[in-house]
């Protein structure tokens, strides 16, 4: 757990050992599986391509990925969770795929593609919000499409090295032994399965410190234009009222006296993390474990130690 304001450290604390059992105890230098907080660097990896001109938000994603056959399906469709598609954590089982067999991100195209007239719960493009792993699984291959580099070598090239997040990786076979394991809430270890090797809706690895330095690096316009990250930062799902809200890779929260929480939460096997982050106080609350535990959601509680951002907070939040 970290906790900063105006980028320095005002809390920190690690627990635990790695592995549960040893003797090397959990440290400022081991990587954890940050789940779906993983789709708030795809998203700014994307925004980078189109500040650099390389692609437009209202691009449909056909234009790149001609034989995907889903009018309307834009990038920002993507980015916001709108695009209508189904989640390939459930039709990729359903349409019975081998699970001895890794899914790869190509895999997912495919069977969106092949396999269209089998899928249930397609959506009208923007329609609604509906939250689905595969539209960011779809933009990591966008970004490979783009760049001509595969997604962890465009991710380490440009975000994790030049700002020195050093401990940051994106999870390929190759990074198995660099990996932390994680446990179910009894402390047993859970293995990897066909769907650990999927990656943009998660698989990336890093630590409380490097999240300090991709929020840093964010609020001080080290990696985007401020003009860029605003886009970024807007709600896109208005169709239901209420303060909760998604922008482009980022949940938030709009309350009533006008004070916005921008944050992601993730959940991956014994993985849970929370990346909260108050621009008018330019302060970031970050909450990383391995061993199942939804406590760690808690975090998003502390907010109120720094202004009066809620009354009574929904237990869901």
């Amino acid at each position: 757990m970290l906790v900063a304001k105006a980028g320095n450290i005002i809390f920190e604390h690690y627990q635990g050992t790695n592995p549960i059992g040893s003797k090397d105890s959990i440290n400022t230098e081991t990587p954890f599986h940050i789940a779906s907080v993983s789709k708030t660097i795809t998203a700014m990896a994307v925004l980078k391509l189109y500040e650099n001109g390389k692609i437009h938000l209202e691009d449909e994603f056909s234009k790149y990925f001609p034989e995907f056959n889903y009018t309307g399906v834009t990038i920002q469709s993507l980015l916001s969770h709108r695009s209508g598609l189904p989640n390939y954590l459930y039709f990729m089982e359903d349409l019975g795929w081998n699970d001895t067999v890794n899914i790869q991100n190509h895999d997912v195209l495919n069977f969106l593609i092949n396999r269209k007239t089998e899928l249930k719960n397609i959506a009208a493009p923007n329609s609604r919000f509906n939250y689905c792993n595969t539209n960011y699984a779809l933009l990591a291959l966008l970004i490979e499409k783009i760049s001509g580099q595969t997604y962890p070598q465009f991710i380490q090239l440009n975000i994790f090295d030049p700002l020195q997040m050093i401990h940051s990786f994106v999870f390929t076979p190759a990074e198995t032994k660099r990996a932390t394991p994680n446990y179910d809430w009894r402390g047993h270890a859970i293995p990897n399965n066909y769907l650990d090797y999927v990656y943009g809706d998660k698989n990336i690895y890093t630590t409380p410190r490097d999240l300090l330095i991709w929020h840093r690096a964010l609020n001080n316009n080290l990696f985007l234009k401020a003009e860029t990250l605003e886009k970024a930062y807007q709600p896109y799902s208005n169709e239901r009222a209420g303060i909760k809200n998604y922008g482009f890779g980022w949940r938030m929260n709009n309350y009533p006296n006008g004070k916005k929480v921008i944050f992601h939460n993730g959940w991956w096997h014994g993985n849970n993390a929370a990346f909260i982050r108050l621009p008018d106080q330019d302060v970031t609350i970050i909450v990383l474990g391995n061993r199942y535990n939804r406590g760690i959601y808690k975090a998003y509680k502390l907010i109120n130690a720094f202004a009066d951002y809620f009354e009574v907070m929904d237990e869901d939040e």
